[in-house]
C-alpha cells in the first residue's frame, strides 16, 4: 500500500516490482544478484481519481509510456530493498508532480523608471566608445 496523500491511496496489485540484474561496476556478486528494481504502473488501469489520470497522461516524462504506463529503474542503491523503496517513493514524487497546479502567468510591462535607467545606460555606453575613435 503506497500512501499519495490523505485520501489518495495505491494498492500493492497496481504496482509491478521486478527484481532485475543491475548494469555498470559492482563487487564479487555482481552477476549473481538481482539488486535492480523495475517498477511499472498502469495509470489507466489504477483505482487513482481521474484528475490525477488526467493529469499523468497530459505530462510530457520520458518515463510514461504512450500506453500509459509509468516505467521506473532504481539502481542506485546496493540492496534490493532499499531501490524498491526509491521506486516507490519516485513513483510517489512524480504521480504529487503532476497534481502541482501552475500558476497563471500575467504578463508585465517595464516601469518607467527601469525604461529611463536602461536607456541612460546606453548612452553612457555609447560615450564610452565614442571616445575611442582616432585622436584628431
Amino acid at each position: 500500500m503506497l500512501k499519495i496523500s490523505n485520501n489518495v491511496e495505491l494498492a500493492d496489485w497496481e504496482i509491478e516490482l521486478t527484481a532485475v540484474k543491475s548494469m555498470g561496476a559492482g563487487g564479487q556478486k555482481v552477476n549473481k544478484t538481482s539488486s535492480c528494481i523495475h517498477l511499472r504502473f498502469d495509470i489507466k488501469r489504477s483505482t487513482l481519481p481521474q484528475f490525477y489520470k488526467e493529469r499523468l497522461l497530459t505530462l510530457k516524462d520520458s518515463r510514461i509510456t504512450k500506453e500509459g504506463v509509468i516505467i521506473i529503474k532504481a539502481q542506485q542503491f546496493r540492496t534490493q530493498e532499499q531501490n524498491r523503496e526509491d521506486a516507490l517513493e519516485r513513483l510517489k514524487q512524480l504521480i504529487l508532480s503532476a497534481t502541482v497546479v501552475q500558476k497563471t502567468r500575467r504578463p508585465t510591462k517595464p516601469t518607467r523608471a527601469s525604461q529611463k535607467r536602461r536607456v541612460d545606460a546606453k548612452k553612457r555606453k555609447a560615450q564610452t566608445k565614442s571616445l575611442r575613435g582616432k585622436v584628431q
